[in-house]
């Protein structure tokens, strides 16, 4: 029996996920197949082809989807997140790292079976970057690729050693076997910024005091932000993340200088949020209580990336500066999310 066609979602029913399958059911041109320990909602599972619930580290699963369906194109959104991996380092590694070999081993054998490459899809992290103090940081303005890769934690350090274990599968894969041949994997990466979303509540992740902010005020709750009013990191909306994801899937391969790309659309200071957060909401109760073990790794993290990378070799433009994201984005979506809240 013929395998079914499909492009494959891990994390499906996170904040990402549940946009990305949105974006991809909406274009229409894709049967998903959507994964995630957790059910999806139904209004998400209609959306898709198929639904499984299970563990990306289950190879018995990985290998029952293998022999049901076809998979061209693998997003792999799956991943315990920053704030949560610092309690956790160890089952960490063990979800994002050994997660993620599992899933470039499947598109190995899937490129050979289909006899064309698949494309793998990897959401990275600006925690891969690690900047020693507040003067280096402030010094490095706008980060290239290639610079600050110290980071500082778990989560990050998973994020970049799956970086290069896509490239050294994309470029160098079992490079010494007597009849070598390329893997047929199409690795390619986006690091991330701070992401926020108007339709999904944060997750306690260490870049969302941004959305917490928001989602907050508009409850009508007080907040109390956990870094200073100077911190300053990159940010971009959830719509702008989803958008470049499908730019850089359907890039041609020849366009593509590296594996991985930086993107970026505003960067305002914590301060500088929560004033446009208080002329929006008049009655906004923010006040700043700097944890300070939180306030350390984002110090770590750049004030802002050079995207220049990613413009010139796939056209990123992020429709959503700051004033737009906010006032055309943010601030109408989640007042009408908790309308009569």
């Amino acid at each position: 029996m013929a395998r079914r066609p499909v492009v494959l979602v891990t994390g499906a029913s996170g904040e990402m996920g549940h946009g990305l399958i949105m974006r991809l059911a909406a274009v229409g041109s894709y049967d998903i197949l959507a994964l995630d320990l957790r059910p999806l909602d139904p209004e998400l599972s209609r959306r898709c082809a198929a639904v499984r619930i299970g563990d990306i580290l289950d190879h018995h699963l990985l290998d029952r989807l293998q022999s049901e369906f076809e998979i061209s194109v693998v997003f792999h959104l799956a991943a315990l997140l920053s704030t949560r991996a610092e309690f956790v380092p160890e089952t960490a590694h063990e979800v994002n790292v050994q997660g993620t070999l599992g899933l470039l081993r499947l598109a190995v054998e899937e490129a050979r079976s289909r006899g064309r490459p698949v494309r793998f899809l990897f959401p990275s992290s600006v925690a891969v970057y690690g900047l020693p103090d507040l003067d280096t940081k402030q010094k490095a303005g706008r980060v290239l690729e290639h610079e600050w890769l110290q980071p500082v934690t778990m989560y990050g350090c998973n994020k970049l050693y799956c970086e290069h274990l896509g490239r050294y599968f994309a470029r160098h894969y079992r490079q010494l076997a007597a009849q070598a041949e390329g893997s047929g994997v199409d690795f390619r990466a986006i690091r991330f910024p701070g992401l926020i979303s108007a339709f999904t509540a944060p997750s306690s992740g260490t870049s969302d005091y941004a959305p917490e902010m928001i989602h907050a005020t508009a409850q009508g709750r007080p907040y109390a932000c956990f870094v200073r009013e100077d911190t300053r990191i990159p940010f971009m909306t959830m719509p702008d993340a989803i958008a470049a994801l499908l730019a850089l899937m359907d890039a041609p391969a020849g366009s593509l200088t590296s594996s991985v790309y930086n993107v970026g659309a505003f960067a305002p200071s914590a301060g500088e949020l929560a004033g446009l957060v208080r002329r929006a909401f008049p009655g906004a109760r923010i006040t700043f209580d700097p944890d300070r073990r939180r306030q350390a790794i984002v110090d770590s993290w750049p004030e802002d990336v050079d995207d220049a990378r990613a413009r010139q070799d796939w056209g990123y433009r992020p429709p959503y500066d700051l004033d737009r994201a906010f006032n055309e984005y943010l601030l109408p979506n989640v007042a009408r999310r908790y309308a009569g809240s």
